[in-house]
């Protein structure tokens, strides 16, 4: 069962970093069709924010077709978000980023440098506007 995590210095709304989350353990599989989120009560005892704020991401996750509540029964996984076979959480890749970001730590990045390189990154290589020809990949 996943376990959320708050962070309220993030700037980023509680109801937004639990969807966030729910989304990010569907992409890595840990969380499957047919598993049940925690409660609203179980997840205001470990993180001590408002029930109603809970509520909130979850109806989020429903409305997008992700979950769906069962009266008396709880939150259900209705789909996962995983595009390829495996989730992207056994993917080979995984080991080699893990390995990256060993070393980035070793180099003595911190957590938030290694998070700021690592988005650079990631828009240069997934930004909608960017394509191969333009990182001059052409062949």
């Amino acid at each position: 069962m996943i376990e959320y995590r708050i962070d309220r210095r993030s700037g980023i709304a509680t109801y937004v970093q639990i969807i966030q989350q729910t989304k990010q353990a569907l992409r890595l599989g840990l969380l499957e069709p047919g598993d049940r989120l925690p409660t609203a009560r179980e997840v205001v005892e470990a993180t001590a924010i408002n029930p109603n704020t809970v509520l909130k991401g979850y109806r989020e996750l429903e409305r997008e077709g992700l979950v769906e509540a069962r009266r008396g029964l709880g939150t259900f996984v209705r789909r996962t978000l995983g595009t390829t076979d495996r989730p992207v959480g056994e993917s080979p890749l995984r080991g080699e980023l893990a390995d990256w970001a060993a070393r980035a730590r070793t180099a003595g990045l911190g957590r938030e440098d290694v998070a700021a390189l690592f988005t650079a990154v990631l828009d240069e290589h997934f930004d909608e506007h960017t394509t191969a020809h333009d990182q001059g990949d052409d062949a």
